[in-house]
Order: structure tokens, then sequence, then C-alpha cells
């Protein structure tokens, strides 16, 4: 007989132990330990493992079948290229994000644009007519889309079974619980549960389920780290949910790359595609203005033009300010470090505020070099030319280092008219891949930025 006994679960990585601690020893997280009850003893045995039959054998690995597995289009292109090419039949898709940034439309969008499909969406935050309201906004085809509004993971798995839907969106893990445990719905202990068993339906009937999930004040997916484990894929919504522009990032995939990332704009009737990003983080204002710079990102394998905005003023209270709003403020001290002690630009009496334009964080080292020529032109009050663009890495020592990819960097910069753009004296061009049209510069290091920019 199965017994219960308390154990003690990092909600971080979902490390064990039998007793409460304050640190998790595996993670180092500290306060992340939770309660939970679990049962023990021996689990039954089947039929066929009781006989000494195993109901399947080792495989040979070379004659296991390599066929490529079914994909289903979703209706929307950006979608699919970032699934891989669709959603592999029997996979369990994990959509989280912050309140109100688009999870909820996004996941009714895909069976409207998709009326070949039927699917079953189940809500649990939502009742039936609340999203009848929501896809009569959204439009699209709603003739092959079914409705459940339910949060008990039993009858929803048993109306999936006799309902054999072709994709299934559970909306949000969060509000499901299961009547094998004894816990409230949206505990560590639930949402494990609930996940197991929808991902034994997908494996088991070949249907795909999109599954959304909350995060945290964090800006993580909220339950245990686990829960990220259990699924085949991640993605997670980012951006600013007060803004127009979204971002969805593949943060894991088995059957793809996660170096993907599609970009949408919130409008009345949902989320709209954004085939060319560079051209929502273009300039909007007028040509002559001083503190503006064009970087040259790179966001997995898409190249992106961005504006880097500074302003330099002079400390009012005596004590120097550095804010950055996109960008890492630590990264920006050190870039204005390098600029005080390699070239020789005294800054530490003005404040500096930084902004990555069109509200994206920007992680790619390439944007050093267009933040320190932005600070530079806030500094003197001397405007860059409006073609040129900047790609480059700034070291400690002041040396301009090269960064990956600059053929596709170039490329995108001469696709968007700029007639110039700086890279690291140590950059591999290849040969004959610059477009026509465009002027590569390469410069060493900071000083020799200075000398070909502001003169």
């Amino acid at each position: 007989m199965a017994k219960e006994k308390t154990i003690f679960f990092c909600t971080s990585c979902g490390n064990e132990s039998p007793k409460w601690l304050g640190r998790c020893p595996a993670c180092g997280e500290w306060n992340t330990m939770v309660e939970k009850t679990v049962a023990t003893g021996k689990p039954a045995r089947n039929a066929q493992a009781a006989a000494g039959r195993p109901s399947h054998k080792p495989q040979v690995l070379s004659q296991i079948s390599s066929a490529r597995e079914r994909r289903i289009s979703l209706g929307d292109p950006e979608i699919d290229r970032l699934l891989g090419g669709g959603l592999v039949e029997g996979s369990l898709v994990l959509l989280g994000g912050e309140p109100g940034i688009g999870k909820s439309t996004l996941s009714l969008q895909i069976p409207l644009a998709c009326p070949g499909i039927k699917t079953l969406y189940v809500t649990g935050e939502e009742s039936a007519p609340q999203v009848r309201m929501r896809a009569e906004r959204l439009g699209g085809d709603a003739s092959n889309c079914l409705i459940y509004s339910e949060t008990l993971i039993e009858n929803i798995i048993a109306q999936a079974q006799e309902i054999n839907p072709g994709l299934m969106v559970v909306d949000s893990v969060q509000t499901m619980y299961s009547e094998g445990i004894e816990s409230s719905a949206g505990s560590v202990s639930q949402i494990k549960e609930v996940t197991s068993i929808l991902l034994h339906f997908a494996k088991s009937t070949g249907i795909p389920v999109i599954l959304i999930g909350h995060i945290t004040k964090d800006g993580y997916i909220a339950g245990p780290k686990i829960l990220e484990h259990i699924v085949d894929v991640v993605l997670q919504f980012e951006g600013d949910d007060k803004g127009a522009y979204r971002l969805l990032r593949s943060i894991k995939n088995r059957f793809g790359s996660t170096s993907e990332l599609a970009v949408f704009e919130m409008t009345g009737t949902g989320l709209k595609d954004v085939t060319n990003p560079s051209e929502m983080l273009m300039p909007v204002h007028e040509q002559g203005l001083s503190g503006t710079a064009v970087a040259v990102m790179l966001d997995g394998l898409r190249p992106f033009l961005i504006e880097v905005q500074a302003l330099v003023s002079t400390a009012a209270y005596g004590t120097a300010q550095r804010s950055a709003t996109g960008f890492d403020g630590r990264r920006l001290n050190m870039l204005l470090a390098v600029l005080e002690k390699r070239a020789g630009f005294k800054l530490n009496m003005k404040d500096v505020f930084l902004n990555m334009a069109g509200g994206l964080r920007v992680a790619d080292p390439a944007c050093d070099l267009a933040v320190i020529c932005a600070v530079l032109s806030s500094n003197f009050d001397f405007s860059l030319p409006a073609d040129v663009c900047f790609a480059g890495e700034v070291g400690l020592s002041g040396e301009i280092r090269p960064v990956p990819q600059c053929d596709r960097r170039i490329a995108e910069a001469a696709r968007l008219g700029y007639k110039k753009i700086f890279i690291s004296k140590y950059s591999s061009v290849a040969k004959g891949s610059v477009p026509e049209g465009i002027q590569v510069v390469k410069v060493a290091d900071v000083p020799a930025v200075v000398k070909s920019v502001f003169k």
C-alpha cells in the first residue's frame, strides 16, 4: 500500500529535501523550499509486467526509423518559423509572458487562423462568453473551435478523448487542478501533476497541446523549474505590455532552433506579424539631432537596426547619475570608464542617460560602439550623419573587437539604405559579400573611431 510523506520542494530548480532549508543546496536560491505531500511505496504492476513480458524492448539505434516528424502549420508564417517549421504532432508547448502581453490573444488567434484544424480551447480563467467576445474582436473563422470552460484536468482529458481534436489549448496551467492531489490550484504539486497528465495525453494520442503559463515578478515562468523540463517547447513573450510591439522568443525547442525570434504588433484586432523589425526601430525624428546613433545588432539569427539614444548633461546635485533603459547599466558604466581612461573624455561630473528605442532589451555586445558614439555625440552636441551605423564590441583596453556574422549585418544595413558602417579592424568580411552602395570602415580602437566620426 502506498504511504504519504512530506518533503520540501525547491520552486526554482525542483530539488527535493526531507526537511525545510533556508537556501536550496542545488541552485543556491533563498526561501524557495515549499512543503509537498507525496505518496510512497511500490507502484502497481500491470498484467504484462506481472507475467514477465515487458510492453516494449530495446532497439538498435541504426534500425530506428529516422523519418522526420509530422508538423502542423498554424496559419502564421512567423510562428511556424519560430517552432522550426510548424507544430509537431504530440508535442507540448509552454507559452509564457507577463499579464496583458498577449498570451491568450495569440492562443485564440491560432485556431481562428486554422479553421481546418478542430481545436479544443480549454479556459480556466475566462467564461465561454468572454472568449466569444474576444474572438469577435479578433475575427477569423470560429466554426471549428470548441470552447470548454473547466479547471478539473480529469474532465478535460475525458472531453478531449471523446472529441479527438487536432489541437488543444489550455489557458492556463496555474488554474488547473487534479483530484489526486490535495492542494489548491497553482501549487507546485498541482502544476507538476497537471503538466505530467497533459504530457502523457499528448504523447499517447499525438494531439499537440499549447499550455499557457504565468511568470513571476522576476520574469521567469511561475512554478517549479522542472515544468520547463517536462515540456517540449518553451516560448516566452517579451517587451513592454504598454507598448505596441511584442517579441516572442524560443527559449527551448526539442524540434528546432532556439535562435529564432518573432516580432508582433498589438493592434485592435489582435497580434500582427512584423516582417521587417528594423523599420519599427528606425529614427522617427528630424535629422540633425545630437545624441543618437544606429547600431546593427543580431538577436538569434535575425539582424536588427536599432536607434541608440543618449543624453549627457551637467550633474545637477554634484553626484553624477547613470541610467540605462533597455541596456545593461553595468556595461554602460564600463564603457564610460573606457572613454575616460583610454580616450581622455571626462564624464565623471556629468549625468548620462541611455535609451534603446522601441522598448527592446538589448544584450548584443555589438551595440557598444553605437553607445559610445551616441554618448560622445550628446556630449559634443554634434549630430552624426543619418546614413551611418555601427557594429562593434568595445574592450577594456579601448580596442574595437569583432562581432560574429558581420556579412549579415552589413547586408541588412545596405538593404535599409545606409551608406557607411563602422566595424572592427579585425572583423573578417568575405570577399565580394559587401553590397554595392555601402562603405565598410574598419577601426582598431576608440580614438580611431573618434577621429573618423567626429572630424
